[in-house]
């Protein structure tokens, strides 16, 4: 890299010696432009070859005949205890006790050391000091249910933990659906916004949610994309919660008598609910400034029989991973993901740049990865429920420090991909 900067001074003297000192400066100067080309190459060769491209798609080297195809969501699970984990959990501020899994009582934390190792290329390591730089002035929002805070908690404690001075960070909560970190040295808030169904719905109180009959308003998302409406970058996902055959559909408002009430098949409400989200993004979005992705569904392991274990047991006790590739398991529902591939493709040919994070298949294989009864909701398991891990194991959200950090590396590699 010195040689972009150097000077090369070649003595030009007159009389016989100036064909010699001509031919010594022209030698300098093509060894120099050489040298530089050469460097330069060499760096854009290794930032494309970090580089990831959307899903589905593929990429090679500089030279397609010698470089294999990649793509970061195809790979394998590597055990790494030298560099993970990212964080240590006792050291985030801000950890969740949902996803704090050491803090409850979890002794083995070998899912704390995993490493996704895509085929033929690497993930870039995560740097929080450049993403904090990327952030500046700037709002980082990610919007959704449990899952999508889970992750959102994670980048928390990937930025928390590389900023050292207490008084240079805080996390703001008013009751509200919107929590937000800020980094204050750097001016930049990494924010949650809890909206289960994206849409409106009658689960949308942060704390009062589980409701018998769930029902949605999905053509009414103004209540909650008015408050990330100016977000840089807005991070979405929506799975969990539309999980049963039926959804109730409201065509009014919740206040309103005289609405009009009909089951919809799942499927058909999703659509419609993406549908009313895209059609937002579309007229809403800054295009020029916001980066905009969704992250594809997390899968549940709350069926053992389904990796080869006992019928009655779920997540509980596990400590290997499944090793069979491209397993997938009940708790992933296709057809969920492909109304979301086909709302992004429509956004594209409208003009929209929108990413899919897939990082469904790798945390396919991450049974061992969840809190299990190792975790506070509200309040700790009691005794009781402790002696019943197959009635009371979360088998759902995941530990931290865990997979979703791998979820916020791919977040990140496609935040600089753009």
């Amino acid at each position: 890299m010195v040689a972009r900067n150097q000077h090369y001074v070649v003595p030009v003297t007159w009389g016989s010696s100036i064909n010699f000192s001509i031919v010594q400066f022209f030698v300098a100067l093509l060894f120099a432009v050489f040298f530089v080309g050469a460097v330069y190459m060499a760096g854009e060769y290794v930032t494309f070859n970090m580089i990831p491209v959307s899903e589905g798609d593929t990429f090679s080297g500089n030279d397609s005949s010698s470089q294999p195809e990649c793509s970061l969501f195809s790979g394998k699970w590597v055990f790494d205890n030298e560099s993970y984990p990212l964080y240590k959990e006792k050291d985030c501020s801000f950890m969740s006790d949902q996803l704090a899994c050491n803090k409850f009582g979890r002794e083995d934390l070998s899912y704390q050391q995993w490493r996704w190792q895509p085929h033929h290329c690497d993930i870039p390591r995560f740097n929080a000091t450049r993403l904090l730089e990327r952030l500046r002035n700037k709002r980082m929002v990610f919007v959704g249910d449990s899952l999508n805070r889970g992750q959102w908690v994670s980048m928390v404690c990937l930025l928390d933990t590389s900023i050292h001075d207490p008084n240079l960070k805080s996390m703001h909560n008013n009751g509200s659906n919107l929590i937000t970190f800020k980094a204050l040295g750097y001016n930049a808030s990494i924010e949650f916004y809890w909206a289960p169904l994206l849409v409106e719905s009658n689960s949308d109180d942060p704390v009062n949610h589980k409701l018998p009959e769930r029902i949605v308003r999905s053509q009414s998302i103004e209540k909650h994309a008015r408050v990330w409406t100016d977000a840089d970058i807005l991070v979405f996902n929506s799975y969990l919660w539309w999980r049963r055959p039926h959804i109730k559909v409201l065509w009014g408002s919740f206040e309103d008598t005289n609405g009009i009430y009909k089951e919809v098949e799942m499927i058909r409400s999703y659509e419609m609910a993406l549908k009313t989200w895209s059609d937002w993004l579309e007229i809403h979005v800054d295009r020029a400034k916001t980066q905009l992705f969704f992250i594809s569904m997390s899968p549940t392991h709350e069926r053992a029989g389904e990796w080869g274990a006992s019928n009655d047991q779920n997540c509980y006790s596990e400590t290997d991973l499944i090793t069979k590739e491209g397993y997938i398991g009940s708790g992933t529902d296709p057809k969920m993901m492909k109304v979301v591939e086909n709302s992004i493709d429509e956004l594209k040919t409208r003009g929209m740049q929108i990413e899919m994070i897939n990082i469904t298949q790798l945390s396919e294989y991450r049974k061992e990865g969840h809190p299990s009864i190792y975790r506070k909701q509200w309040e700790a398991l009691n005794e009781e429920q402790l002696l019943k891990p197959n009635s009371y194991s979360d088998c759902i959200h995941w530990c931290l420090p865990g997979v979703p950090d791998v979820w916020n590396e791919l977040l990140y590699a496609y935040i600089f991909r753009q």
